[in-house]
């Protein structure tokens, strides 16, 4: 939005006076088949602080030690047996549904107010296949088809049919009307989804839960949400940077290292921050005097072509502490996933053709459509830009209408710089929109 990023959250820990060395945690939960989470292949999301090493060895370094790495037979890792995120609440109208892409499937969120819950399906409906994302949320609670009018409930059951007869065969009531349901929940503001439309997983929600992060249901902490939805692939947007004022870029040497890496994830500490890995999300922790961000990117359309997995250590040089994290995500994505997010059937894995620049960036359609404290800005900022001509040419049309006789030279002089300011006002509340909310390039050498 698709899915977590894919989304990003940023608490930051309000300072006391005692700091504790923090721990880098990256786990992915172990369920029955394999159990938690990714946020967003990658529609990626988020880019915290850099954090760049100033030490540099002239012989390879390898963060992940050998004591570290499993050598049983483990199953390997189960990208749709897990709990995703989708999107903050905050970011969801309950007035309308919403279209989402994670780890490749197509859904609707929308509200059921018949059941007070956020609901996640698969974005078609079964009549004509027409996305229910473009539909409407009738006068009785129900997720009504834009195509033929069809009315489904929150179990996906198919409550009206506008062609069918009322005296004929109940067909609204036969399996192959009802849509698809994946199990969902809302845990830390953000709603939950189970990619698995399975009858028995319905209930999974009882036996395995969302990872939980308590730093976000933390009062001491400074909580904001937001998500972006950027083309860029899961495994390649994956990293671990944090913010140290040292230098212009902002780096300093990091003592990281590898705990643990099996199936469900990986744990790592380092010095001042810590971080936790699961498939569905990537998230930071750290102590007093510290700041992180949790980093979301639930997988949606973006791919990778599995270079990155299996030739890390070929194509990149990685001599330093600091990239352990990025080379125990490397490995754990080779070893245990395959080397790449499991699409099933629906991908070829070819990837699409670079767009240009402004489409890449491209900050509207990416983000502000999705992000409700941005959409209700850019309205209030056009309003303003509206109003701003308006009285520019109301000024300039009183000046040119009124006689000369009935007007004096200052009144005049003073309409018309008025006009000329609100114009050149209104010229520049343009170009901020354009270059906040939709699109800004810039020169990292002229930063």
């Amino acid at each position: 939005m698709e899915a977590l990023r894919p989304c990003c959250m940023v608490p930051a820990r309000l300072p006391t006076a005692s700091y504790e060395k923090p721990m880098l945690h990256l786990p992915f939960r172990s369920v029955p088949t394999s159990i938690f989470p990714p946020i967003r292949q990658c529609t990626a999301r988020s880019r915290v602080v850099t954090a760049v090493s100033s030490t540099v060895s002239t012989e390879p370094v390898n963060p992940v030690g050998p004591e570290v790495q499993s050598h049983s037979q483990e199953e390997k890792f189960n990208w749709l047996l897990q709990w995703y995120p989708v999107m903050p609440v905050c970011d969801l109208d309950k007035r309308i549904p919403h279209a989402k892409k994670v780890i490749g499937l197509d859904v609707v969120v929308w509200w059921d107010r018949n059941e007070n819950a956020w609901k996640v399906f698969d974005d078609m409906c079964p009549h004509r296949l027409a996305p229910l994302s473009e539909g409407r949320i009738d006068q009785w609670g129900r997720l009504q088809c834009v195509y033929h009018g069809w009315c489904f409930n929150g179990s996906g059951d198919c409550k009206f049919i506008p062609q069918a007869p009322p005296d004929g065969p109940p067909v609204h009531t036969f399996k192959k009307a009802c849509v698809s349901v994946y199990p969902s929940t809302v845990q830390n503001d953000i709603v939950w989804f189970w990619p698995n439309t399975d009858p028995r997983y319905k209930d999974i929600l009882m036996k395995n839960k969302p990872p939980y992060i308590p730093e976000l249901d933390d009062p001491s902490y400074t909580r904001l949400m937001g998500n972006r939805d950027i083309p860029y692939g899961y495994a390649r947007e994956i990293k671990l940077v944090f913010s140290v004022k040292a230098d212009r870029e902002g780096g300093r040497p990091l003592e990281m290292k590898i705990q643990k890496l099996d199936r469900s994830g990986f744990i790592g500490k380092q010095e001042g921050g810590g971080a936790t890995k699961d498939a569905s999300d990537f998230y930071l922790h750290s102590k007093p005097h510290s700041r992180f961000r949790l980093v979301s990117s639930s997988c949606g359309g973006a791919q990778d072509n599995g270079y990155w997995p299996f030739q890390l250590a070929k194509a990149c040089f990685v001599p330093t502490k600091s990239d352990a994290c990025v080379v125990g995500f490397r490995k754990w994505l080779n070893k245990y996933a395959g080397g790449q997010v499991d699409w099933g059937t629906k991908f070829s894995g070819a990837l699409p053709p670079t767009p240009p620049r402004e489409q890449l960036m491209d900050r509207y359609w990416s983000h502000v459509v999705n992000c409700s404290s941005c959409r209700v800005a850019i309205k209030g900022l056009n309003a303003l830009e509206v109003v701003l001509q308006v009285i520019s040419v109301a000024s300039i049309g009183i000046v040119a209408a009124t006689k000369q006789s009935l007007m004096s030279v200052a009144a005049r002089t003073a309409l018309v710089s008025m006009a000329v300011i609100c114009f050149a006002a209104s010229r520049w509340l343009s170009h901020f929109i354009y270059k906040i909310f939709h699109f800004h390039d810039y020169n990292h050498a002229l930063r």
